[in-house]
């Protein structure tokens, strides 16, 4: 890199802005024990700390629940713009194309135009994964996602909803298998919260976390649509990005970058690529998510989440915990919390090791817009070389 860059010196200045930043982090926890033992300790009652001091401050916003609340503060705090998204009524013509009969059933109606009067076309295209079979969301994918031209995209804001109650029983499973309350439709631009509330301590601010990195994750294959928009095979390739046809390869010539749209140790810890030189957008969407929140104060309500900027890309290891490396990134810590409370007291650090390699990429790249500008370039080749 140093050869294809010009640029020397990008590893020692990555792990000194390592070390310092660990050094400034725990000076603000007051903690002078660098066991790996303490350091957890006291990270995980930073989250708890933050946690409530959230919750507190949402206890001022006006809201029906909890969920409205949230959802009303991350479209406050989350910092993008438009987005360029398929139309609504694009959607409408879909579910009259394929008329989703569990769907229908489940709602006690005969019709999509039924359906339509008293819930929004976005709400029903978020429960279709919770009601309609896999076969069935595919068959649809397949046969209605053909046609789309630029002309079939418009101009709007990222839109936040909470799912009413009448979907909780249907959600629930959706909430067991991905532990987490939170999804969303890339093409239409929409965040949705299932109205499940997991009243387990670092939860609640693990999943407001999340709701911000979904802001970005959508920004960003917003930018995707857009480009792909001017192309040929335009249908194709926006079929591609939903599915996430990025390639994958397992190998890197010099000058290489693997690019992987997933954490790979949660699938296999041992996969190989998990030692090779790769960048991961899904680390570059949560490192624009906790910027915003960690930017976010609210002195009156003693909120102030500052600790955590720019420290998802930040671990060490401590002594007396032999080669694991702690993460001080806000939602490993978040996750590990909720892991702690739940008995199983697993530490995470897969985010931090991924936002680790794109720090160095990011390096390498000329910063944060030059990085974007290669992954949006790159996206379809699985790969991005110098």
């Amino acid at each position: 890199m140093k050869k294809r860059t010009g640029q020397s010196g990008i590893l020692e200045k990555v792990s000194a802005e390592n070390e310092e930043q660990i050094g400034r982090t725990l000076a603000i926890l007051n903690s002078s024990d660098r066991s790996a033992a303490h350091v957890k300790s006291v990270l995980r009652n930073a989250v708890l700390t933050h946690e409530k001091h959230l919750l507190s401050f949402l206890d001022n916003i006006k809201g029906d629940t909890e969920f409205h609340k949230a959802a009303k503060l991350a479209r406050q705090i989350a910092t993008v713009g438009k987005g360029f998204f398929l139309k609504k009524e694009l959607g409408v013509e879909i579910l009259h194309k394929r008329e989703p009969q569990k769907l229908l059933a489940y709602l006690g109606v005969k019709n999509i135009d039924e359906a339509l009067k008293t819930h929004d076309v976005t709400e029903l295209f978020s429960t279709l994964r919770f009601i309609e079979s896999e076969e069935w969301m595919h068959e649809t994918f397949d046969a209605a996602y053909d046609g789309f031209t630029a002309k079939d995209f418009e101009e709007r804001d990222i839109e936040i909803s909470v799912l009413g109650p009448e979907w909780k029983t249907v959600s629930a499973e959706f909430v067991k298998k991905k532990h987490h309350n939170v999804s969303h439709l890339k093409e239409f631009g929409v965040i949705f919260v299932n109205p499940i509330k997991e009243n387990v301590p670092g939860k609640f601010l693990r999943d407001f976390a999340l709701l911000l990195h979904y802001f970005h994750e959508i920004d960003f294959y917003s930018k995707l649509f857009r480009k792909y928009s001017a192309e040929p095979n335009f249908a194709a390739n926006f079929k591609e990005l939903l599915r996430g046809d990025v390639p994958e390869k397992s190998t890197v010539g010099p000058g290489e970058w693997l690019m992987v749209q997933r954490y790979l140790w949660k699938v296999d810890p041992h996969d190989p690529r998990l030692f090779l030189p790769r960048v991961n957008p899904e680390s570059v969407h949560w490192a624009r998510g906790e910027s915003d929140l960690t930017a976010f104060k609210a002195p009156k309500a003693n909120l102030d989440l500052s600790m955590w900027h720019d420290l998802d890309w930040v671990g060490g290891i401590f002594a007396d915990g032999g080669s694991e490396v702690v993460s001080l990134d806000l939602e490993d810590n978040a996750m590990s919390l909720v892991s702690f409370m739940e008995g199983e007291d697993q530490t995470m650090n897969y985010h931090q090791r991924e936002s680790m390699w794109t720090k160095i990429f990011e390096e390498y790249a000329g910063g944060e817009e030059a990085m974007e500008k290669l992954l949006i370039d790159n996206f379809n080749k699985g790969v991005i070389k110098f």
